[in-house]
């Protein structure tokens, strides 16, 4: 089945961890019309994660990363992902080239517009987004995303560690 990834899961290192996805691949960039990218989903750290909010500006757009997952996995990203009421599941039609393909994603349930990511989180965005190609003008709107320091040493240093090379 196809998973898109548009936050951090955009990273293969990230979603191929094995507690996410180990056997996901990437098989194309893909972007859905008609929404915007917004760092304000609730997260279980109290810090904003990515979510794809409907926008009235139809030329707005999310770009994201097509994964090809089995369906176990999707089970189990599904429980990584949507524990605590974080995000759920929604069927989507994502556009990839010249032609719409039918994937899963996840959206927020609670957001809050006045959280911000912890910068490891937004560099993780990023460097999914550079690592498949998304547009440059795409991944400099990323890198203008304010952000806040964790102050979670233990967690923001074992998640930078996934920006290290291996």
């Amino acid at each position: 089945m196809y998973y898109f990834a548009y936050g951090s899961n955009m990273l293969t290192r990230r979603l191929n961890a094995a507690e996410r996805g180990p056997s996901a691949r990437a098989i194309a960039v893909g972007s859905l019309l008609g929404r915007q990218l917004r760092f304000h989903k609730v997260g279980l750290d109290a810090s904003g994660k990515c979510d794809i909010a409907p926008s009235d500006v139809t030329v707005d757009c999310v770009y994201g990363v097509v994964f090809e997952i089995s369906r176990a996995e999707k089970l189990a990203l599904d429980r990584l992902e949507c524990a605590g009421g974080g995000y759920r599941s929604m069927a989507i039609s994502v556009q990839v080239a010249s032609e719409a393909v039918a994937a899963e994603t996840y959206v927020a349930q609670r957001i809050s517009p006045e959280l911000k990511p912890f910068h490891w989180y937004k560099a993780l965005v990023i460097a999914g987004a550079i690592e498949h190609g998304l547009p440059a003008d795409y991944v400099d709107r990323l890198r203008a995303v304010a952000s806040i320091e964790d102050p979670d040493e233990a967690r923001w240093r074992s998640h930078r560690a996934l920006l290290e090379p291996s």
